[in-house]
This record gives C-alpha cells, structure tokens and sequence, in this order.
C-alpha cells in the first residue's frame, strides 16, 4: 500500500527474473497519507539502487521512480508509457549492455545476498529527505558505491578464542553459524549476510569474533580438528 515498503531487495530479484525494467509509483513526496514519509524512503532505494546498477555495468535509465496523486491517472499512463518507450529502447536486460548471462546472474545473485549489509551500511542516506531534485543524483556517489562493494566486511571466528558458548549461533538472522556442542563454531560466509549480530553479542570475555574489512577470511579449521579441548581444574 506504501511505496516505504519497496525494498532494495524487490527491485533486484525483479531484474533477477528477467525483467527488463523496473517503474516504481508513489505519492507525491510531502503528501504521506500514513504520516510516516515512506516514499523518501523509496525514492532512495531507487538512487542506491540506480548507483548500484551502474556499479555492475547495468544501464540505471532500467529503473524509475515517479511521484503523483490518485487522481493523475493521466500522469501516471504517460510516465508509464514513456518508460517502456525508453526500457525498450535500451534493449534486452543485460545483454544490451554486452554483459555475459551467466557472469550477470552470478552479480545479481551477490548483491541480493548482500542487500541486508548494504542497508546497513547506507542507513543513514536511506533516511534523508531530499526535496529538491536536482540533489538526488547527489545523495549516492560511484566512489562511494565502488568503496561498498570493494572494502565489504567480513566476520570470523578465531578459533584460538572461541569457547562454543553458541551464543552466536543462537542470535544469527540467518543460521550461518556452523556450532556444536564443546567445537569451534564457523562463519559460513556464503551465508553470512553481515550484519554484524555475532560481533555484537559474543561475550567480551572471549572477544572471538574479529571485524575483517576488505581482506581475505582466513580458511575454517577442518572439521575433525574443532574439538575444543578444555583445561581440566586442579
């Protein structure tokens, strides 16, 4: 019901799915009928997304945003129809951009997994109201997108600290803690969405989980060697 509810996420398993182009509709910024300005909100979704796009070599012109009331029907079919003019202009999604298939989906495929670290990351620009349209191109730039992508951040368990409390695994969103009883929990980073939840709540007194930015994680103890051997009390 509100365009405060499109997500990062939505538009790019559209693109995922094969679509070429994405137009998004709201009600004219100001004009908030639940009071909660959500269509600031998608209107930077929208330029993350565009910088995003252009982050990947995808033409941004694929996605638009467009603010009106429920009575410009007029409006609405004329920027609808000006959109799908200029989408079909551009061509086939990806393939225009002379991007390979199987390399783009695999692209489309990080970034989704990516978006919950990407919204934190940017949480402070998503919550901006910009009036004047001449500054939201302003709001994301390259440099700041091309940093994002090359300095991600990446969390690992040290083995050498970690005590299995589970607490970790316990508290993650998405269950890509590999955890057993008295055995060095791992991060499956195919899983890991990096939020940070397991930096948050690992107990000070073990400080096992290190913040990795940029580099590489150091490879996972085999599994026959986590085994957490403890110091028996005299």
């Amino acid at each position: 019901m509100c365009t405060g509810r499109v997500d990062l996420g939505f538009i790019f398993r559209s693109f995922s799915n094969g679509m070429d182009g994405v137009y998004i509709a709201g009600c004219r910024l100001d004009e908030c009928k639940y009071i909660t300005q959500g269509n600031y909100h998608a209107l930077n979704m929208v330029l993350l997304g565009k910088k995003i796009m252009e982050h990947i070599g995808l033409n941004p012109d694929r996605l638009r945003v467009e603010f009106m009331s429920s009575a410009e029907g007029s409006r609405f079919a004329e920027t609808v129809n000006d959109f799908i003019k200029k989408v079909s202009a551009i061509g086939p999604f990806g393939k225009s951009e002379g991007l390979d298939e199987n390399g783009l989906k695999s692209k489309l495929n990080e970034i989704e997994r990516l978006i919950p670290y990407i919204k934190i990351v940017t949480r402070e620009k998503l919550s901006s109201r910009l009036k004047d349209p001449e500054t939201w191109n302003q709001l994301f730039t390259k440099e700041e997108i091309d940093k994002l992508f090359s300095e991600i951040i990446s969390y690992y368990i040290d083995p050498e600290k970690c005590q299995a409390c589970m607490t970790c695994a316990k508290r993650c969103p998405v269950e890509a803690i590999i955890s057993a009883k008295n055995q060095v929990h791992v991060i499956e980073q195919e899983k890991c969405i990096k939020c940070g939840t397991c930096l948050e709540v690992c107990p000070t007194k073990f400080s096992a989980v290190t913040k990795i930015s940029g580099g590489p994680v150091p490879a996972p103890l085999p599994e026959d060697k986590r085994t957490i051997v403890r110091k028996k009390k005299e």
